[in-house]
């Protein structure tokens, strides 16, 4: 259990057997975690997806990131990583435009179906520049 993580998040995360996955999830979960002025919160829909946000503290935009596990299939959980469109870039155009997707503003997703460390790292790469954005 990570004291960092909402308890609902821990108690979905002790039961998700995909490693794969799952740790891609930790990977992303922990880079949120480790900056401290982020609110985190953790939205369970079974069967649909689960999302951690990270918003903020202080700030009026209703995130920076939002991690989602798609639940569609339990034993092929994948993840869609998404932002506002105005915080990031996407020089390698390997995120698909979601027009007014994203809690109804422009957004960008990112689909992690594998844990290939290059497409990881530069979702990775992704959420440092929309912390950059919110805190400067």
């Amino acid at each position: 259990m990570n004291q960092a993580y909402p308890q609902e998040m821990n108690e979905f995360l002790a039961q998700w057997s995909n490693e794969e996955m799952k740790n891609v999830f930790l990977q992303l979960a922990d880079l949120l975690t480790g900056f401290s002025d982020l609110e985190l919160d953790f939205k369970a829909r079974p069967g649909v997806s689960y999302s951690l946000r990270g918003k903020p503290q202080g700030q009026t935009r209703e995130l920076m990131a939002m991690i989602d596990i798609i639940d569609d299939d339990p034993d092929a959980r994948w993840l869609s990583v998404c932002f506002f469109a105005d915080m990031i870039t996407d020089p390698e155009e390997r995120g698909d435009i979601v027009p007014g997707g994203l809690l109804g503003h422009d957004g960008y997703c990112f689909d992690l179906l594998s844990s290939e460390p290059e497409e990881v790292d530069y979702v990775a790469q992704r959420i440092q520049e929309a912390y950059a954005a919110v805190t400067s």
